[in-house]
């Protein structure tokens, strides 16, 4: 075809343009007007949604006491906040979620490994009758904890379509004898990394219609994503909901969550878990005091539930950049905002009605995926397989390394990078994998610059 002079050379330019996706009303705000955009740096996580009541705020203020508080050993002149253990896997909620953030493993890659947790269950899905149903690697003074854990890293060496080298590390969990004898030899262990708390409120608000609309059980639109509802039975309210919370959703509420946190990993009592998670095999744990029935009172409960469920997802610190514009259109062509959903608008909510009709951006659709056996810990719960996770919300997770002082990603934190991150994905995300290894340097960087605004 003939053109005129010029022309092939204009059209080639064009065609080398760089795909850049457009600036959308409100992402720099992902938690709508709850959105923090006063505090940054290591402080990111800190500061309570922006349009809470001032009746709200106290509230949060009492929860956040509570929560970064170190609980004790009952009995003790400390009333209302003792009871802990008598097996525990951190003295306090901060002691996972340091500064509301997300924990890491170990550098010593030893016990103890607060923020790092194990669960356990049979083979048939039920607690074992010596550890309970979950590991714990602390124990008040005088008792033994229950496992020692050791934690030794295998390289896995691959590389880029492009002949650059990669690196990833795959743990190999140990666990030493204690008093209580060694594991089971077929006993189902899944490592869990405590997540980051931001924006929990707004997910717990987003509609079960908008997840229904989502979720695509049997593929039928055949794009290889088949995300499902995790449905589980509510601790306090006895319904089944949809679970949201934890890395396989576990939880259906923030209140659920909580008080099963503050049971299994910090060994107190409340309304919804009533029960040590002492076994008949451990009777020094069962004889200890407790710091009463239940060790957490309800408006104690109730103060750090709405703390959990406020605290405030900061602002995008870069959005209109021609480089995060691109990896954002990367994101989206690669098919990670597949699982990875960018946006929702919540619903009625109750609990805080402060946090009905935002219009939010935390990248999830709160679904369970099957990733492929690489990430798999081989331990179904309740509709989720051995492979199958949740999908995690994205939002902050740039400001991870200034808050926490680490970049460790995944529910076990063995990715050292978004990069290494990325490269673990498998199952419904393999596809997306397999176009990263395909991209040049510049556009992987400029993907990665995008998740690093988020």
């Amino acid at each position: 075809m003939w053109l005129p002079a010029g022309w092939s050379i204009l059209l080639a330019l064009v065609a080398c343009e760089p795909k850049l996706a457009s600036v959308e009303v409100g992402e720099w705000l992902p938690g709508g007007d709850t959105t923090n955009t006063l505090l940054l740096g290591n402080n990111a996580f800190l500061r309570a949604a922006s349009n809470l009541t001032p009746e709200h705020e106290s509230l949060f203020y009492g929860g956040n006491s509570f929560f970064n508080d170190s609980w004790v050993e009952a009995p003790s002149s400390t009333a209302h906040r003792d009871g802990l253990g008598p097996l525990f896997n951190a003295r306090g909620c901060s002691g996972c979620h340091f500064r509301d953030g997300r924990a890491a493993p170990p550098e010593s890659g030893s016990s103890p490994t607060t923020g790092l947790l194990f669960r356990i269950s049979t083979p048939d899905g039920q607690p074992d009758a010596t550890f309970g149903g979950q590991l714990q690697d602390q124990a008040l003074p005088g008792l033994a904890a229950e496992v020692v854990v050791s934690i030794v890293q295998h390289a896995i060496e691959g590389e880029l379509d492009d002949g650059t080298s990669y690196s990833l590390s795959a743990p190999e969990y140990r666990f030493d004898e204690t008093d209580f004898g060694p594991l089971p030899a077929r006993l189902d262990v899944s490592p869990r990394i405590a997540p980051q708390m931001v924006g929990l409120g707004l997910l717990e608000a987003v509609p079960l219609a908008r997840l229904q609309e989502l979720e695509d059980p049997n593929d039928s639109d055949r794009d290889g994503i088949s995300g499902r509802i995790q449905w589980r039975e509510d601790a306090g309210s006895g319904e089944l909901l949809p679970g949201r919370f934890g890395w396989k959703g576990d939880a259906p509420t923030i209140e659920h969550q909580v008080a099963a946190a503050f049971n299994g990993d910090l060994g107190i009592t409340s309304r919804l878990f009533p029960d040590d998670d002492c076994t008949d095999a451990q009777p020094d744990c069962l004889a200890e005091p407790n710091g009463g029935e239940p060790e957490l009172e309800d408006h104690i409960l109730e103060r750090v539930v709405l703390y959990s469920r406020a605290v405030a997802v900061p602002v995008r610190r870069e959005w209109e950049g021609d480089e995060v514009l691109r990896g954002k259109w990367l994101f989206t062509d690669l098919g990670c905002a597949s699982c990875h959903v960018p946006q929702h608008t919540t619903g009625a909510f109750p609990a805080l009605p402060e946090f009905e009709g935002q219009h939010i951006w935390p990248y999830t659709d709160l679904l369970l995926h099957d990733m492929g056996p690489d990430l798999a810990d081989d331990r179904p719960l309740g509709e989720a397989s051995g492979s199958e996770w949740r999908t995690p919300p994205l939002w902050s997770l740039g400001l991870i390394p200034e808050v926490n002082g680490h970049s460790r990603y995944l529910h076990d934190g063995r990715a050292r990078s978004l990069e290494e991150a990325i490269l673990w994905h498998g199952g419904e995300a393999e596809l997306a994998q397999h176009d990263y290894l395909g991209l040049d340097a510049l556009d992987r960087s400029d993907l990665l610059r995008f998740l690093e605004s988020l």
